[in-house]
């Protein structure tokens, strides 16, 4: 072998080796089970943790355990509002905290498949990065109807919204999809049904507004890029990699299956604002937040690139505290102790995803006092002090 050739292996092992080394040395929990460790052997304070899930769970979420009532009576100021899709009767308080891998606290029926909302969008906005890594998308500022060029996005107005623009939640996007009109999708609260239809529109890009319409029109535009339904990309290329169960279920509406190639697929809807949504367990949603806590790597395998989830949790221009679908603290949000590189999904019912990349750290809540969770994140990091 030239001495040439010798030199750079050496160099390959010296700054790869490490890196393979950390990665090997990582625990990931293989499918169907997961290790234990107590609080103190990941350098956790016992009592606090114990504290902190005893918190957890007497500060259970006020919304009825009958989901159908409490989405009609949680959403019932919005115009024509009605079920459309999927709903089941939601558990009691559940979660988990995963420390360095490992399960070191859990409560609650952490295998009970529940709706999860609007931490569906978190796992929408994974499919959009999957599209995007596969360069089926080819810059995130390209504007969508140059890949969905059917009616959905006429207007001088629409054809200015890009794929940026619909996962920031800043695009303003109107019409009507599956029934449902843009406008009618948590409106102003005083002035009259005109009012909300011929609002002034803005300009894409320059004004957030959460908006389940226009996040199922991203599930649609995604659809059509993707060309097979979304919760088949979901379970093909990151469930079944980090060993996920097979109850997760992820539904659209009723009226919402379009046909893509001759087949009839169901766009899915990216909340539970109007029933469907992603229906699963807590362990599921811990495997996804460890995911992202180890920066889209899985036992070796990158499953989603280092750089889409590094745009994932930039700062909208419309809102600092918002992503590409995640949630941030870095504008109003705060909790006492809790640094602002941390990130999260939410959905209604008071259901979370929280994610620490620096202290290798997940937290999974099912149904608690979204009042009450600035308090109990403060509690859970003082004990990691």
């Amino acid at each position: 072998m030239k001495p040439i050739s010798i030199l750079l292996l050496i160099i390959a092992f010296f700054f790869y080796e490490p890196a393979l080394l950390h990665s090997q040395s990582l625990y990931y929990p293989p499918a169907n089970e997961w290790e234990k460790k107590s609080p103190e052997d990941l350098g956790l304070n016992s009592q606090k943790i114990e504290d902190a899930v005893q918190f957890a769970a007497d500060n259970e979420n006020s919304v009825e355990r009958d989901l159908k009532i409490a989405i009609l009576k949680g959403f019932s100021h919005e115009p024509y509002h009605e079920l459309a899709g999927p709903v089941r009767e939601r558990g009691g308080p559940a979660g988990l905290i995963i420390k360095d891998g490992y399960i070191a606290a859990e409560w609650g029926d952490i295998d009970r498949v529940d709706m999860t909302f609007s931490v569906t969008k978190s796992y929408l906005s994974t499919v959009a990065g999957i599209a995007w890594d596969d360069n089926l998308i080819q810059s995130l500022h390209d504007p969508a109807h140059k890949y969905v060029w059917d009616r959905t996005y006429d207007g001088e107005h629409n054809q200015k919204i890009t794929w940026h623009h619909l996962l920031q939640q800043t695009s303003d996007w109107y019409g009507t999809l599956f029934g449902m009109e843009d406008w009618s999708d948590r409106p102003p609260r005083e002035g009259g049904i005109d009012d909300w239809r011929f609002r002034k529109l803005h300009e894409p890009g320059t004004h957030y507004k959460y908006n389940d319409v226009r996040v199922n029109l991203l599930a649609y535009s995604l659809l059509q890029v993707l060309r097979e339904p979304l919760p088949q990309v979901l379970k093909n290329r990151v469930m079944d990699p980090i060993g996920a169960s097979t109850t997760w279920r992820w539904f659209g509406y009723d009226n919402s299956y379009v046909m893509v190639d001759g087949v009839n697929i169901q766009s899915v809807s990216g909340g539970g604002h109007n029933g469907g949504g992603l229906f699963i367990n807590s362990t599921d949603h811990a495997r996804f937040g460890l995911l992202f806590a180890r920066n889209g790597e899985w036992n070796g395998e990158q499953i989603i690139s280092e750089d889409w989830i590094s745009k994932s949790v930039q700062s909208s221009e419309g809102n600092p505290d918002y992503g590409y679908l995640w949630w941030l603290l870095k504008g109003n949000s705060e909790w006492e102790g809790v640094p602002d590189h941390v990130f999260y999904a939410a959905g209604f019912g008071g259901n979370y995803i929280v994610v620490d990349q620096e202290k290798d750290m997940v937290v999974v809540l099912r149904w608690v006092d979204s009042s009450k969770l600035g308090e109990l994140m403060s509690m859970i990091y003082s004990a990691a002090e």
